[in-house]
Formats: structure tokens, sequence, C-alpha cells
């Protein structure tokens, strides 16, 4: 049987550009060789790294990474076909695109994206904003970036981003990219009011009921991965906040929880829960987490994302769940439950970290205890 790492290919998508999936749980030596060799970046949404396309290389990938770890590429080949039919009915080349942009405006890109890491931006907004500058100034090189106009942001929307069939959030972030870069760089302001933004789609958040809850968090048997789910659930945690969760974070003589350094580079503190805490009096002695609260196989290191949503995606199968929830769905069935249970919406901002109420306000239109109490006219009808 073959010990070595685990290292599953398959295609995929992230922020409009075909990428190839990286999956392996954690290991420093592979991770270090996937950033070196091959650029490949972490997606923290996704639990995994990414490889443009275009800068890969099945063949030279198996020669250098075979030695450290067992490739699964089975996906890829089955993928293929479906790729090539995709990239045939694509109307541009990312990567051509990008080579397009002249070297001084390259520089300025650069050196905006310097300025973005030293305010602490995240990596993926920084990688988000680079991308899309750099397609927009591919697509005018001809132009110097001083001489853009509002009406060539509007030009560049309607015929770029539309016809090729882009999404709404790459053209609101191209527009973001831009105003940001124009009152950094050349300390100007786009005229926002001019500018063509998409009208906004507004999904509601997908809920799970506490029935399924319960049968959910029944059907985990590993007292780790179910410890795992109840704490996301208990506190309303955004997946990276789980991971990123030590020891030294909870204070069970003060009952509180601490989440450091989350979206928005916000901490905040939450009440720890009573059977929470019960339940964490089973696991704490059975496992012995050395540094994370959840760790995965090594001791000190903690759980991958993709051990995670392999771990939701079976109990769910198991649970006999067959609606499209995520891990995510979790935090929101927190924040209406909450609502349901009659607490106040700014207390529930305040334990989701959310910026604006306006983000919390939209647990108000899937709560359905105050659905239930309105009294239907239907029902007054003799008929």
């Amino acid at each position: 049987m073959d010990k070595r790492p685990q290292i599953k290919l398959e295609y995929g998508t992230h922020r409009q550009q075909e990428v190839v999936v990286v999956r392996l749980e954690y290991n420093l030596p592979i991770n270090e060789k996937l950033k070196q060799l091959f650029g490949a970046y972490w997606s923290r949404s996704h639990g995994c790294w990414l490889i443009g396309v275009e800068e890969f290389n099945l063949s030279v990938f198996f020669q250098l990474m075979n030695p450290l770890a067992y490739i699964d590429y089975s996906a890829l080949k089955k993928q293929h076909h479906k790729l090539a039919l995709t990239s045939a009915n694509k109307q541009y080349s990312a990567h051509k695109i990008r080579s397009d942009v002249p070297p001084q405006t390259k520089a300025s890109i650069d050196g905006f994206k310097v300025w973005l890491q030293q305010k602490r931006y995240g990596n993926s907004t920084i990688k988000a904003y680079s991308h899309h500058l750099e397609i927009f100034f591919g697509y005018f090189a001809s132009k110097q970036p001083e001489d853009i106009q509002t009406s060539d942001i509007n030009r560049f929307n309607n015929d770029f981003i539309l016809k090729n069939g882009l999404s709404f959030t790459f053209q609101n972030q191209t527009i973001s990219a831009l105003k940001k870069f124009y009152s950094v760089v050349y300390r100007r302001d786009l005229e926002a009011e001019s500018l063509e933004r998409p009208r906004k789609h507004h999904s509601l958040p997908k809920v799970m009921s506490k029935q399924e809850l319960q049968r959910f968090f029944e059907n985990i048997k590993n007292t780790k991965h179910r410890m795992a789910f109840e704490t996301i659930y208990a506190f309303g945690l955004r997946r990276s906040e789980l991971l990123n969760l030590k020891l030294q974070h909870i204070d069970t003589k003060r009952g509180l929880l601490s989440v450091i350094n989350a979206k928005g580079k916000k901490d905040r503190s939450l009440p720890i829960s009573r059977r929470w805490l019960e339940r964490v009096k089973n696991y704490y002695p059975s496992y012995k987490p050395v540094t994370y609260f959840i760790e995965g196989q090594y001791p000190g290191k903690g759980i991958s994302a993709g051990s995670l949503q392999k771990v939701f995606e079976r109990a769910l199968a198991n649970a006999k769940i067959c609606k499209p929830y995520t891990i995510h769905c979790l935090r929101h069935s927190f924040a209406t439950h909450l609502l349901e249970n009659g607490t106040d919406l700014r207390y529930i901002q305040e334990m989701l970290g959310h910026k604006s109420s306006k983000t919390t306000e939209i647990y108000t239109h899937v709560s359905n205890e105050s659905l239930k109490n309105i009294k239907n006219p239907f029902d007054d009808l003799e008929i």
C-alpha cells in the first residue's frame, strides 16, 4: 500500500479563470514546492491550492511531485473534453491579454500591489485586483493609464465583459480595482456615478432547520469532526475562523471564545454555550490538541479545509439531506435561529462580526417563525 501523501488534481474555475485544483492534506514541504515550482496559490474559500491552467503541465508536475506524493489525476482525464469545449467557446485568452500590458503600466500595477500589501489587504483581494487591472490595461494596451476616461471603462463593460458573458461580480470587481488604482497611483477619483455597475443579485442565505441539524450532527460518528461542526454552529463561525481557532483563544473561566484577525482584520469575543462546553470536556481528553482547537493528523497542525469539506458532504449524505447546503450554511443557521429566538439584530451583528447592519438584516427575510405568525387572508374564505 502506497503510504505517500495523496495529491488529487481536477479542473475548476476561480474568479473567472480556468485553474487546476490541487487537493491534499496539510504537508508543509509539498506546500512549499507547489508555491515555488508551479506558482500555486491558496484559496481559503475553497480550501485548496490553485494553479492557472495556462501555467500547468501535467508531465512536469508528475515528474517533480511524484517522489513526494501519490498523484491522482484521473479527474483531469475525465474533465479534459469538457474543458476543451469551454475553451473553444471562450472568445478571449486571459494570458494573451495580460501579456499585452505595457511594461510601464505593469510596473505601476506592481507598485499598487505593494501598497495593498502594506495596507494589509487580503491575498485574495490583491490577486483579484491585479488580475482585473491586467485584463483591463491589456485590453487598452495602446492607451496610457492617465489617458483612460470613464467612457473607456463603460466601453470595456459593454464590449468585453458583456460580450464574453462574464459575471456581474467580474464587472463590479473591475470597477472597484480601477477606482482604488487611480486613487492610489494617480490621485484621481473616477466619476463613480457615471460608471455602469450591474444590478446586484441578492440571494437569500440557505438555512438548515433544527431537525436537519439534529440529523446532520447525529450522522458524524467521529468525535473530533462532530466537535468541529458543532463549534461552527454554536458560535456562528466562518470556516476559516474555525481552522484558525487556537486553544489560547478559549477562556473557559471568563466564558468567552475569541475570534482573532477575522474577515476585515477584526477580532470579536463570543459567549461560550453551556452545552458546547460540556462537549469540549468529552472531546479534549480523547484528542489532546496541542495548538489548534481542531487539529489534523499531525499534532500542532490545524485540520485542512479539504478534510472538513469531505466530512461535511459525507454527513449530509448519511443524513439523507439532499439540499445544496454548504459549511457556511451552519453560520447562516446560527444567525437565523438566534433571530427566531428573539435575539436583537444588533447583538447578532456583533456576534457574526458584520461591519454593517445591512448585512445582518438579510436574516430577517428567512426567519420562519415570524412568517408563520402572519395570517393568510385565504384562511378567511369560506369555501
